[in-house]
């Protein structure tokens, strides 16, 4: 071998040794600082108390952001993960009922993770919190009644309002509404099926829903909707959609009432006692005043068979 050929064989040789040594001496130092935070915990509480929190992590499957979650967590300035409370937190992220959810973590050095679930809305209703004036809440399918933030205004004016409900406090909030997922599974089936109505829907109501297993919808064209808990609701929702259609090809006076609650025979009320199917009317045009003071009288039902006309 020439010399130059033996230089090089020696510097590699001393290159490999000394890259194995350092391996070895970071191994180790790293073995030894682990097992000297094993046994003295201090020392890992000395070192995470001296950095404060630098970033919060959300993670949320609804509209709750990062500005609402570090308004509500309140942080002091320069405080450091090992100085928070993380139980105290969660119940602060928890008092506001919208969050069904929630966990609060540390990941060392300096963040904080929150992951947070939320409860969506189905409907809307107006409520007064002790002298307060009355204010809108939410209201999920689970019943539970909230202030909520977060949500599109424009997506809020779509939800109708529920009426025939008594809540109940439950210290600075309210007790979850019974039976609102029956309510909740009409609405979803409406909007899903047959949106077209759903969007006419301005107030439901449960007033009838103890008494009478009955769930009454108020909407732009038809006075009261009568919804039969006990009967298949996109049954009730087609026979509804063809009643609607029907009765406009025959008269363009609004409808009272529709009870879909009974079955197939569907009585239908209409606003003015003299016009229903069938019955020919004057004109056949919009109420008059004089017709508007006939409408104070009871109106007569007009009971249309959907089941055999349109074979529902």
């Amino acid at each position: 071998m020439s010399k130059g050929g033996r230089k090089r064989l020696v510097w590699s040789v001393t290159k490999t040794i000394f890259a194995g040594a350092l391996l070895c001496g970071l191994v180790w130092g790293g073995y030894e600082i682990g097992a000297v935070l094993r046994g003295n915990p201090r020392v890992l509480s000395a070192t995470a108390e001296a950095v404060p929190v630098k970033e919060i992590v959300l993670t949320t499957d609804g509209v709750l952001d990062h500005e609402w979650v570090v308004k509500t967590l309140g942080l002091p300035r320069k405080v450091s993960l090992m100085q928070l409370d993380l139980h105290v937190l969660q119940a602060k992220l928890l008092e506001t009922r919208q969050v069904r959810t929630a966990n609060v973590a540390r990941v060392f050095p300096a963040t904080l993770t929150v992951s947070i679930s939320e409860y969506s809305p189905v409907a809307r209703l107006m409520a007064q919190v002790g002298r307060d004036e009355p204010q809108a809440f939410l209201v999920s399918r689970e019943g539970v009644v909230f202030e909520g933030f977060g949500f599109d205004p424009a997506m809020v004016k779509t939800l109708p309002w529920l009426a025939g409900v008594k809540l109940e406090r439950d210290g600075e909030g309210f007790l979850p509404i019974a039976h609102m997922e029956v309510v909740a599974d009409l609405l979803a089936k409406a909007k899903l099926e047959a949106e077209h109505l759903y969007r006419t829907w301005h107030v439901i109501s449960m007033e009838r829903f103890e008494s009478d297993h009955e769930i009454e919808v108020r909407a732009k064209d038809v006075g009261r909707i009568l919804f039969g808990v006990n009967d298949d609701f996109f049954r009730q929702l087609a026979r509804l959609d063809s009643l609607l259609d029907a009765a406009r090809a025959r008269t363009d006076r609004p409808l009272r009432e529709v009870n879909l609650a009974i079955g197939a025979q569907v009585p239908v009320t209409f606003e003015d006692p003299e016009l229903v199917p069938g019955v020919a009317a004057p004109a056949n045009v919009r109420a008059t005043t004089a017709e508007m003071r006939r409408e104070r009288t009871p109106a007569r039902p007009a009971f249309l068979d959907f089941q055999r006309n349109n074979k529902l």
